[in-house]
């Protein structure tokens, strides 16, 4: 399949109504729940868990499983401990950290010690409530301060790297983080019209940087730099390759890992991981028999992995980049 388009939008385009402060719409709900419904008995990790929409699906659909979850946003925390109330002591465990941290969480959680991982579930990119809250600066549409920190206990922010990186490493940041072709233009815009001190201001300088002709194709000229700025802030694309390791390193046999993306740098690492995990870092020559001692890991669930349909591609237009992969722990010993 081709690369998935640059977008990082991780649930639906309805702005959270009424009580609830992250509700969204879970992208490819049924494929998850149908995916995770072989694995074991034991503990599930949601790595991403925002507002909890996979987790309860995962739960209704297994009595028999226990949550972890970890989120970085103490919004999406509160939101989902009020979501998961329901399933009591099944769902107490959640904690407020990055998903590249879920092994240390893991061994402090004296509670959870005698159950096997089974399940591990990252749902990549940025949420709904997030994108629309002009406060959390995520969104060029919506006025708000050049934040985009997912955890607002971290000292990066868009300010700092909008208006203090030079424009090299602004270049560097935007070609590697948004794969936008005009990087460089957008660079040397940002840099000539510092100090910048709002989203939509950003907005314009970006949108005004791009050529005319490629403004008028696809979505919103800024789209791509926003993208890359929050991977920056947040070192998304950082942290993904040891978190997925981790992920797979604490499954047991038949658990499963799961992730779910909505950009082609986010993809390419999961496919990246999920296959060296399942040749075992095999060095040897293609076709050959494995020599080098490699030992297989994981078995992929499908090669290439799954989309949305194009009935939740209808009437969820934010999950039309979605990928999702998925591996399977194989018993230890197996070769390539």
């Amino acid at each position: 399949m081709a690369d998935l388009p640059p977008s990082s939008d991780r649930s639906d385009d309805v702005p959270p109504t009424g009580d609830d402060p992250f509700a969204h719409r879970s992208v490819m709900l049924d494929e998850i729940v149908e995916l995770l419904a072989p694995v074991p008995s034991g503990l599930y990790i949601d790595a991403t868990l925002g507002g909890a929409g996979h987790a309860s699906a995962v739960l209704d659909a297994r009595p028999d499983l226990t949550l972890l979850g970890l989120d970085q946003d103490d919004t999406a925390i509160a939101a989902a401990s009020a979501a998961l109330a329901r399933f009591g002591s099944r769902a107490t465990s959640i904690r407020r950290a990055r998903f590249d941290q879920m092994t240390e969480v893991l061994r402090g959680a004296t509670e959870l010690h005698t159950q096997p991982v089974v399940a591990v579930l990252f749902d990549l990119g940025v949420s709904s409530p997030q994108l629309d809250r002009g406060e959390r600066g995520f969104s060029y549409r919506t006025e708000g301060p050049l934040d985009m920190r997912m955890d607002t206990r971290r000292e990066l922010t868009a300010d700092i790297v909008v208006n203090t990186y030079d424009d090299g490493e602004l270049f560097r940041m935007l070609a590697r983080n948004g794969e936008d072709r005009h990087a460089r233009r957008i660079a040397r815009a940002i840099v000539a019209a510092r100090p910048l001190t709002t989203t939509t201001e950003l907005a314009d300088v970006v949108r005004d940087a791009i050529p005319a002709p490629a403004r008028r194709r696809g979505g919103h000229p800024a789209t791509r730099s926003f993208q890359a700025i929050r991977i920056e802030v947040n070192s998304e694309l950082q942290i993904l390759p040891g978190a997925v390791d981790q992920a797979i390193d604490l499954l047991v046999t038949g658990g499963r890992c799961l992730a779910l993306t909505f950009h082609s740098g986010e993809d390419r690492i999961v496919k990246q991981r999920f296959l060296h995990a399942e040749s075992g870092g095999c060095t040897c020559p293609q076709g050959l028999p494995c020599v080098c001692g490699a030992i297989r890991a994981v078995k992929l669930l499908k090669r290439g992995g799954w989309t949305p349909s194009a009935g939740e591609q209808e009437h969820n237009r934010r999950s039309a980049s979605a990928r999702l992969r998925g591996v399977e722990k194989l018993a230890i010993g197996g070769a390539p």
